[in-house]
C-alpha cells in the first residue's frame, strides 16, 4: 500500500528539481510583491483607519481588474503553453497577439467604469453599521487613491501579456527580477511620498498611489525590453508586430475555449468583491480587519497559488506534446506536493499570523478581529490548495466550461447567496459568518476530486491527438 502510494504521489529528485526550478522564482516574485504590499498597507495604516479602509476598498476593485486581465491572458495561455510544448512558435505568436488585444480591451472598459462610477463603487463597501471610523472620509480617500491608480492600469495590462507568455516557455527568472526591481522602487517611494521628507511634502494615500503607478511602469519596461532583446528565447516575438491578424481557426479556438475562462475569472473576481461587500455591511471595522487579514494571508497563500500556476505549465506542456499519461502522473504528484506544503504553511500562519495586526495604528477591536480572520484563513488553506490545483489541472486540458461551472457558477449560485444571507439576515457574529463562508471550500474540494478522478481534463487541444 505504501509503495503504491509513493509511486502515485511521490516524485523522484529530478521531478522535484524541475518543479522547484520553475516555481521558486514565481514564489519569490510574488513573495516580494506581497511583502511590499504588506509594508505598503502598514504605512497607509499608520495614517488612520479611514485612509486604510479607503485604500483597501479601491484595492478590492483593482483586484477585480487584475483578475480580469489574468483571465484574458489565460484563455489564450492554455493554447500558448501547448503550442510551446509542441514547438509551434507561429501558433505561440498568435496567442501572444491575442493577449495584447484582450488586455487593452479590458483596460479600456475598466478606465471607463472607474472614471464614471468611482463614488458609487466605493460607496458599496461603506456602511453606517459599526462603532469606528468616518465613512465620508473613507470615501474621500478612496476616490483620491483610485484617480491616480487608474494611470497604472495600462502598464500592468501590457506587462501581464508579456509575463504570462514568457512563463509559458518555462522562463520565470526575468519576471521575478522585474517584479523585485519594481517593488523595491515601490517601497522606497512609499515611504518618501506617504510620510514626506524635508523638501518633499507628505502626500498620504496619494503618495501610495503614485509609488504604485511608477513601480508598474518600471516592471512593464523591464519585461518588455528584455523580451525584445532576447528573441532567441522568445521566438513568439519574431514578427509579432509586423501584422495584426490572427488566423481564423486559432482565433475561433481561443474564443471557444478562452471566453468561458475569461468570463469565469471576471465573474469569480467580482464574486469575491461581492462577498467582501457582504462582510462590509457589518461596519467599517470589518472592512479594516479584513484588509489586514487578507494582506497577511496573501503572504502565505503565494505557495499554493504559484504551485497551482506551475501545474498549468508543466501539465499543459505534457498534454501539448501528446504525453497524456505523463501529464496525469505529474499532476498527481504536484497536487500532493502543493497540499503537503500548504498544510505546513498553515501551521506557520497560525503561529505567527496573530502577531502582525499589532503593527497597525488602528483600534484594538479591529486588530483582534483581524487575528481571528487570519486563523480561520489558515485553517482553510489546505482546502484552497486542493481546489486551486484542481482548477488549473482542468484548465490545462482546455476544459474551460467545466472550470467556469467549478469556479464562478459555484461562487455566484452558492457562496454569494449564503454570505449575503448570513451577513444581512442573521445575528451571527462576523467571525462565525467568515468561518462558515471560508469552509464552504469543502464542497468545492469534493467536486474537484471527482473531476480529477474522471480524467476528463486529459486532452491535447493543439496537436490532433486522440483525447482521453
Amino acid at each position: 500500500m505504501l509503495k503504491k502510494f509513493k509511486k502515485i504521489f511521490i516524485g523522484d529528485k529530478e521531478f522535484y528539481r524541475y518543479v522547484l526550478l520553475l516555481v521558486i522564482p514565481m514564489i519569490i516574485q510574488n513573495a516580494i510583491t506581497s511583502f511590499v504590499s504588506f509594508l505598503d498597507n502598514i504605512m497607509v495604516g499608520q495614517i488612520g483607519t479611514e485612509q486604510m479602509s479607503g485604500v483597501a476598498i479601491v484595492n478590492q476593485l483593482m483586484f477585480v481588474f487584475n483578475i480580469c486581465i489574468f483571465g484574458g491572458v489565460s484563455g489564450a495561455g492554455i493554447f500558448g503553453t501547448q503550442f510551446y510544448g509542441k514547438g509551434d512558435h507561429e501558433g505561440h505568436k498568435y496567442t501572444f497577439r491575442f493577449k495584447i488585444y484582450i488586455c487593452l480591451l479590458i483596460t479600456a472598459a475598466a478606465l471607463c467604469l472607474f472614471g464614471f462610477m468611482d463614488t458609487q463603487l466605493i460607496s458599496l463597501y461603506l456602511s453606517d453599521n459599526g462603532s469606528v471610523g468616518d465613512i465620508s472620509l473613507a470615501l474621500k480617500y478612496g476616490e483620491e487613491y483610485l484617480a491616480i491608480m487608474m494611470i497604472g492600469l495600462i502598464p500592468f495590462a501590457v506587462g501581464q501579456a508579456y509575463v504570462n507568455t514568457i512563463r509559458e516557455t518555462g522562463q520565470t527568472f526575468i519576471p521575478m527580477v522585474a517584479s523585485a526591481a519594481a517593488v523595491f522602487v515601490n517601497l522606497i517611494l512609499d515611504y518618501l511620498l506617504i510620510f514626506g521628507i524635508p523638501g518633499l511634502p507628505a502626500m498620504g494615500v496619494r503618495g501610495a498611489a503614485i509609488a504604485t503607478v511608477i513601480a508598474r511602469f518600471i516592471e512593464c519596461f523591464i519585461v518588455v525590453i528584455w523580451a525584445h532583446t532576447h528573441t532567441d528565447k522568445n521566438l513568439y516575438l519574431v514578427g509579432a508586430y509586423k501584422g495584426f491578424g490572427i488566423p481564423g481557426n486559432i482565433l475561433k479556438d481561443i474564443l471557444k475555449k478562452g471566453t468561458p475562462l475569461m468570463v469565469n475569472e471576471m465573474l469569480w473576481a467580482s464574486g469575491m468583491a461581492v462577498i467582501s461587500q457582504c462582510y462590509a455591511v457589518r461596519g467599517l471595522e470589518v472592512v479594516a480587519a479584513q484588509n489586514i487579514s487578507s494582506t497577511i494571508s496573501n503572504l502565505f497563500n503565494i505557495v499554493y497559488l504559484q504551485l497551482g500556476g506551475s501545474i498549468s505549465i508543466i501539465v499543459g506542456q505534457l498534454l501539448g506534446a501528446g504525453k497524456l499519461e505523463e501529464a496525469k502522473d505529474a499532476d498527481n504528484k504536484m497536487m500532493f506536493f502543493s497540499i503537503s506544503c500548504c498544510a505546513g504553511i498553515s501551521v506557520l500562519m497560525i503561529l505567527f499570523g496573530r502577531m502582525f495586526p499589532s503593527v497597525y495604528n488602528t483600534e484594538e477591536s479591529i486588530k483582534e478581529l483581524a487575528r481571528v480572520f487570519i486563523v480561520i484563513s489558515a485553517l482553510a488553506m489546505p482546502l484552497c490548495a486542493f481546489s486551486h490545483g484542481a482548477y488549473f489541472t482542468l484548465r490545462s486540458g482546455g476544459k474551460t466550461i467545466i472550470t467556469f461551472l467549478f469556479d464562478s457558477v459555484y461562487t455566484w449560485l452558492l457562496i454569494i447567496p449564503f454570505a449575503s444571507f448570513l451577513a444581512r439576515h442573521t445575528a451571527l457574529p462576523i467571525t462565525a459568518v467568515f468561518f462558515l463562508i471560508q469552509f464552504t471550500e469543502i464542497i468545492k474540494v469534493v467536486i474537484g476530486f471527482f473531476m480529477l478522478k474522471s480524467n476528463v481534463w486529459m486532452q491535447n487541444i493543439v496537436g490532433g491527438e486522440q483525447e482521453i
